[in-house]
């Protein structure tokens, strides 16, 4: 049992080795590629070398109470529990050894549209964020609104937001491993502010989650863009400055655009869409492998027609329902306060059982 193990413990001395030489760290981006595999052969390195040890415990125990005939069954409970233990430390070693998607070390890009329900989708969106904002919180993520498009009530028609981690996050941590099941349609029921009778409405909103793109990892040629400069806009379609800072990059082997408006300066704003447009690329890429291999399609909870609703937020029960999992609590209200960690455990769970369930098939 876990005979390749030890090519993973042979590959883990060799990052620590290359991690020791200063000149590695001259190259922040393979650094950063280097830290994030050696955290993870780290966590498979660490509970490999536990399962080994509570082996021989388990032995030894047996041994003494074989070897001691005024044992009162001491030694043969403490082999018993010494076996539970083991036992607990091979199930973490199989999760740890379920092949992980590529991207899950990664941090993550987060796109919130508004959708049916006009004004009212727009003031959801903005709740959305804002959840997403706290949760990041929780975790010690780093956040920053890379383009944001505003309704007249303050809510947003669009949103995209980075979510960054600090240092290098276990794995299974990083911020895409976990949002990336944020993915897909989040239904509202509630009393808008825009209605007069109280009746309770209907609306939704969107959701991407991308793993943000390195320049290493996709290579945009210049040839391939065309770039156009326009005015600022506000609510209302208003311009909000007298100077074409505002940009759009079409990628015209593949039709994605992306425009951004937020920094006052046409420079920032280019950078911050040439961001956008690298993720969404490296997205499409996966996108398009998880096609061709209809068994890891299956095995993503994450997969999902964009159009699918995956959550629905009920205000006056004051619940939320994940619609893949099946997960439902009445804790709205702390939900939309950053508390998203049962919500997304349900789902990494999921994926994790559906995931060994293919390994075992």
């Amino acid at each position: 049992m876990f005979e390749g193990v030890e090519a993973l413990v042979a590959e883990h001395a060799d990052l620590e080795q290359q991690l020791a030489d200063p000149s590695v760290h001259s190259d922040q981006s393979r650094a950063r590629r280097l830290g994030q595999r050696y955290a993870e052969l780290t966590a498979i390195v660490r509970t490999y070398r536990e399962w080994q040890r509570l082996g021989d415990d388990v032995q030894a125990a047996h041994e003494l109470a074989a070897e001691d005939d005024e044992d009162d069954g001491g030694f043969v409970r403490e082999a018993g529990e010494l076996a539970e233990r083991r036992t607990v430390a091979e199930e973490h070693l199989r999760h740890l050894l379920v092949p992980r998607d590529p991207a899950d070390a990664k941090d993550a890009i987060l796109e919130v549209k508004s959708g049916e329900g006009g004004e009212e989708s727009a003031l959801f969106a903005a709740d959305l964020l804002r959840m997403y904002s706290r949760h990041a919180e929780r975790h010690g993520w780093r956040t920053e609104v890379l383009d944001a498009t505003e309704s007249e009530l303050g809510g947003y028609k669009s949103v995209t937001m980075a979510v960054k981690a600090k240092g290098t996050p276990a794995p299974g941590e990083a911020p895409y491993a976990l949002l990336k099941f944020e993915g897909g349609v989040h239904r509202v029921q509630r009393v808008p502010v825009t209605e007069s009778q109280g009746r309770v409405h209907t609306s939704a909103a969107g959701v991407l989650v991308m793993p943000e793109a390195e320049p290493v990892d996709v290579q945009v040629d210049d040839h391939d863009l065309r770039i156009d400069v326009f005015r600022s806009s506000g609510p209302g379609g208003q311009s909000v400055n007298t100077t074409d800072s505002a940009v759009r990059i079409t990628h015209l082997p593949t039709g994605i655009v992306v425009s951004c408006q937020n920094e006052k300066s046409q420079l920032q704003n280019k950078e911050q869409a040439l961001r956008i447009l690298r993720s969404r690329l490296l997205q499409a890429a996966q996108d398009a492998a998880d096609a061709e291999a209809s068994v890891a399609r299956r095995t993503q909870v994450r997969t999902v027609d964009r159009s699918e609703r995956v959550r629905t937020y009920n205000f006056p029960e004051n619940r939320i329902s994940d619609h893949r999992t099946g997960y439902k609590a009445y804790n709205l209200d702390q939900v939309l306060d950053g508390d998203l960690d049962p919500v997304v455990a349900s789902c990494v769970e999921a994926d994790m059982a559906a995931r060994l369930g293919s390994l075992e098939a």
